[in-house]
């Protein structure tokens, strides 16, 4: 990963945000804030879009141990209902960086759009490829909003959520048409 942004990290407690969910049609959308620290011996970071399920399974796990703080936090179907989807998943950012055990110096936030905050930030488009901290929060966000969409798939039978996680296939269209709308 490139170190290409506007500060001395080494200095720095940094941290990186990102979401999951924006997509979906079901669930709810689901940030992460990770702050990794200089050696954190993590391989094999990168936008979790990119990664196997079992490769972000993995890693996942190894974030949670090795970083200095992460956070997961959510924005409920309801707030997004009454936001809309980008201001629900920027609130969702903000609680998992407002939920860290240490407070970061700088953030950097995946995407082209901050969180309103008093922290130091920048937004960088497909920072979940380029900055480590920024990838860490993307595979520890997605891998904890798949895990829920497949326990809703046990709560929701006839909808297919741990096929798709929620996202509008044809086939959780399809489940759609059949069964109308669910709680989530």
């Amino acid at each position: 990963m490139a170190d290409l942004f506007s500060i001395d990290r080494s200095a720095m407690v940094v941290a990186g945000v990102d979401e999951v969910g924006r997509g979906p049609l079901a669930g709810d959308v689901v940030a992460a804030a990770v702050i990794l620290g200089k050696n954190h011996g993590l391989v094999g970071l990168n936008d979790s879009k990119k990664l196997s399920e079992k490769k972000r399974n993995v890693l996942s796990e190894e974030i949670k141990q090795k970083s200095k703080s992460w956070c997961i936090a959510r924005a409920s179907v309801k707030e997004i209902d009454e936001l809309n989807i980008l201001q629900a998943s920027l609130l969702a950012m903000k609680r998992a960086v407002d939920g860290l055990q240490i407070t970061p110096e700088h953030i950097y936030v995946d995407g082209n759009k901050l969180p309103t905050w008093n922290y130091s930030s920048e937004p960088v488009i497909q920072g979940d490829s380029l900055i480590e901290e920024i990838s860490a929060a993307s595979i520890i966000a997605k891998v904890a909003r798949d895990n829920e969409m497949e326990a809703f798939d046990k709560k929701y039978p006839g909808y297919g959520f741990a096929k798709h996680k929620g996202y509008p296939t044809k086939i959780h269209l399809q489940a759609l048409e059949i069964h109308g709308p669910c709680e989530i």
